[in-house]
């Protein structure tokens, strides 16, 4: 496969619930491996990121559920160790360490927003095509976002600064 050779980062949006891992956890522990994706689609979205690109914590089933913050991929293509483990509930047992079926990555705490950006909000300011989160029926928990979309996420949080700074 080629090297990627994009000089400006992706975006991405990944959910967690907060009950279960939050934007405080993370910035309590500011580099964490994002484990326990079990969805094809997303593993493969997680696989194809690289470092330095940014990422908007979700926080999912709560209410309200929303947007909470940044951070960024500070490694690539890291063995999820969940899957090995049998007491995990993210264990897999079709999977082994010679040939592991889950791939992550490990993300570092940017920083958490004034204010939540609620679902209700993203849906007023996006449609499904610009922002998958507000597609009904979604339940994927990482997602691509586009630069522009992404910019205007930031807008919505009242962070000034440029994206890629």
């Amino acid at each position: 496969m080629a090297q990627d050779s994009r000089v400006a980062p992706h975006y991405w949006l990944m959910k967690s619930e907060p009950d279960v891992y939050s934007i405080a956890d993370l910035a309590a522990n500011p580099r964490e491996i994002w484990d326990g994706v079990r969805n094809y689609q997303a593993r493969n979205f997680l696989k194809s990121m690289a470092l330095g690109d940014l990422a908007f914590f979700y926080h999912s089933n709560t209410k309200p559920p929303g947007i909470v913050g940044l951070m960024a991929i500070a490694e690539t293509l890291v063995v999820d160790p969940s899957q090995f483990e049998a007491s995990n509930k993210y264990y897999d047992p079709k999977s082994s360490p010679e040939n592991p079926r889950w791939h992550t990555v490990a993300v570092s705490y940017r920083e958490t927003f004034s204010s939540m950006i609620t679902l209700d909000q993203l849906k007023a300011a996006f449609t499904p095509e610009e922002l998958g989160v507000v597609k009904r029926g979604n339940r994927l928990s990482v997602i691509p976002v586009a630069a522009s979309t992404a910019q205007r996420l930031l807008e919505m949080a009242g962070v000034t600064r440029g994206i890629g700074e």
